[in-house]
């Protein structure tokens, strides 16, 4: 497996006021970080996928419902994004022998779920409770964690966008101007991170700062 592709998939919330949980997410930045956000009981958000692999970004992907309204993500739905975006967007790249990762949030590891991903991508499965196992609460093992989101999000708002249409155009657009140099540098620290749990093996990380 060591010399396969992996595609590393994941979900996050896009908040049109700003707000940002930095539970998985690392932002970076040279202003001071310690800043109030009044935040609305039931603020307007948008959920986005996106797997990230050697040969690019696939995403995003934006959970609406058959009304075009915006929806958190749920089995039905996310399945419905693996069959209908994920599986025809993986068919057109060359991509041979592709590992699929993603953590254990009930929509992923639902049984109808890994049977429709089994079905596709056989036994190229890392998950809960599958073969290749992938450890609960690894969020410094995740490139979408501990670098995508946070990035897009730290450019995201710049323009402090009114409206879900102009905060989904931003993210689309930043998204797509990721370098594939960088990206080059995010599969190099994660294979670094992967290195240091089987040699450690699985002692704690030491803190680790991702510099692109």
């Amino acid at each position: 497996m060591a010399t396969d592709l992996t595609a590393v998939n994941d979900e996050a919330h896009f908040w049109l006021n700003g707000y940002v949980n930095k539970q998985n997410c690392r932002i970076w930045s040279e202003a001071n970080p310690q800043v109030y956000v009044e935040t609305p009981l039931h603020p307007e958000k948008l959920t986005v996928w996106c797997a990230l692999w050697a040969g690019g970004i696939i995403g995003p992907y934006f959970f609406k419902n058959d009304e075009g309204h915006n929806v958190t993500v749920n089995g039905d739905r996310y399945r419905a994004m693996i069959t209908n975006f994920f599986i025809p967007e993986l068919m057109n790249h060359d991509v041979q022998e592709l590992w699929f990762q993603q953590d254990a949030a009930t929509c992923h590891t639902a049984r109808a779920t890994i049977d429709l991903l089994k079905d596709t991508l056989g036994d190229r499965l890392i998950s809960r409770f599958e073969p290749v196992n992938w450890p609960p609460r690894s969020c410094d093992l995740t490139p979408l964690d501990y670098f995508l989101w946070g990035y897009v999000k730290s450019l995201v708002y710049a323009d402090k966008p009114q409206t879900l249409d102009h905060l989904e155009n931003n993210i689309r657009r930043v998204i797509a101007d990721i370098r594939p140099q960088m990206l080059e540098k995010v599969i190099e620290d994660w294979t670094s991170r992967l290195d240091y749990i089987r040699a450690s093996r699985g002692s704690p990380m030491p803190e680790i700062i991702f510099k692109m």
